[in-house]
């Protein structure tokens, strides 16, 4: 069973840095892609970035390139997002999930529509 876990979330000033991990387990860790979401309040749930955990493969939001980093440590079996320069619109849930890495590229790019297995979230609030 997939299980993916987010930690790392908190209350920043605009232009500072957080680092988010998703720790995941009960699955073979290097067949996946694994993506960061958000949810801010109103809004719909958007993909941020994502990353292709054999190869590396990585896709970003333009909303944060330039600003977010995501890596990954195979030995940990976790996944991050360094999020720096932060600004009040980053202000959202953030989740990790899971797609098995064959179904990561469609005809469009990523295929943000088909991750799953969400994790519970973590609450990022970026003050002015």
């Amino acid at each position: 069973e997939v299980q993916l876990v987010e930690s790392g979330g908190g209350l920043v000033q605009a232009g500072g840095s957080l680092r988010l991990s998703c720790a995941a387990s009960g699955f073979t860790f290097e067949d996946y892609a694994i993506g960061w979401f958000r949810q801010a309040p109103g809004k719909e749930r958007e993909g941020v970035s994502s990353i292709t955990i054999s190869d590396r493969y990585i896709d970003h939001a333009d909303s944060v390139k330039g600003r977010f980093t995501i890596s990954a440590d195979k030995a940990k079996k976790t996944v991050y997002l360094q999020m720096n320069n932060l600004k009040t619109e980053d202000t959202a849930v953030y989740y990790c999930a899971a797609l098995l890495r064959t179904w990561y590229i469609g005809s469009g790019g990523t295929r943000w529509s088909d991750f799953g297995s969400w994790g519970q979230g973590t609450q990022v609030t970026v003050s002015s």
